[in-house]
């Protein structure tokens, strides 16, 4: 089966060389990578030229929002792959990914791979800060050994969804450009048409060197918090611990969502997420 793997990036050719890599060695199947190239002044366009990816340009960095859109209009697989460029994907991820589409009797559907990574990621394990000094070993025997069990999905990259569910939402919200607070906008914007399967796969592993391209001085992130806030009436953390059950951290995979759960702290965070928001209303 053929995914169509997006991927945003800016000036960061080392990094997106070697998620590449990791995508032909550890693949099962064979996909089409689409890359949006930001500014690619460090040699990206040449590069992406010379090895005659699919890409689409432009020559300032117009944020993760609009080159994930740009780019799926070149895309031809009806299987959305999103993926960041500072990742190294695990051996057989893919036969994972598509062993989970196949189970599912609909394309209302969220799935995930499972972050690694030595901090901010679901599971914090060190195999390296950097690409010079990746343990490429140790990242591979501690995804054969490793037992976790599929996860409560929660706006975590890579994130795959059908196509049919990518045009009904509109791709990602370019108001949330550069990024921040994109992925739960997202997450919630597929809430609203009924998706209730939010899983990480733990068999899809990808070691991520903590959003290294977004991170850097040479992106002024936006407030995602307060967009979202200001959009939905709750923040992103109020969604992920309510609705998708997933707030952060490790919870095995509970399967299809019903409504939350009203209980007395729910109601109480969702009164200090009104007297936020009707701050930043007024401040605005």
């Amino acid at each position: 089966m053929k995914l169509s793997i997006l991927v945003p990036t800016f000036n960061n050719l080392l990094y997106f060389n070697f998620f590449i890599n990791s995508i032909y060695k550890n693949s099962y199947y064979k996909h089409e990578i689409i890359v949006h190239v930001n500014e690619g002044t460090d040699g990206t366009l040449q590069f992406v030229k010379k090895n005659k990816f699919k890409f689409t340009y432009s020559s300032e960095n117009i944020g993760l929002c609009s080159s994930m859109n740009e780019a799926y209009k070149m895309s031809t697989s009806d299987f959305i792959l999103y993926a960041h460029d500072d990742m190294y994907f695990c051996k057989d991820w893919d036969k994972y990914l598509v062993d989970e589409i196949r189970k599912q009797k609909n394309n209302l559907y969220y799935l995930t791979g499972t972050n690694v990574s030595t901090r901010y990621g679901l599971i914090n394990f060190n195999c390296g800060d950097s690409i010079e000094n990746f343990d490429e070993n140790k990242f591979s025997n501690f995804c054969n050994q490793d037992n976790t069990p599929d996860l409560q999905g929660s706006h975590w990259a890579p994130h795959l969804i059908h196509r049919e569910l990518w045009d009904k939402i509109g791709g990602f919200s370019e108001e949330f450009n550069p990024g921040d607070g994109s992925d739960p906008d997202f997450c919630m914007k597929l809430w609203l048409n009924k998706v209730r399967i939010f899983k990480a796969i733990s068999k899809f592993k990808v070691y991520h060197f903590n959003s290294l391209t977004t991170r850097n001085n040479k992106v002024k992130l936006n407030n995602g918090t307060k967009l979202f806030l200001l959009k939905y009436g709750i923040n992103p953390k109020f969604f992920r611990k309510y609705y998708l059950r997933g707030n952060n951290s490790i919870i095995p995979y509970i399967g299809e969502l019903d409504k939350p759960n009203y209980t007395f702290l729910m109601f109480f965070d969702l009164f200090i997420n009104k007297i936020k928001r009707l701050f930043f209303k007024i401040n605005s």
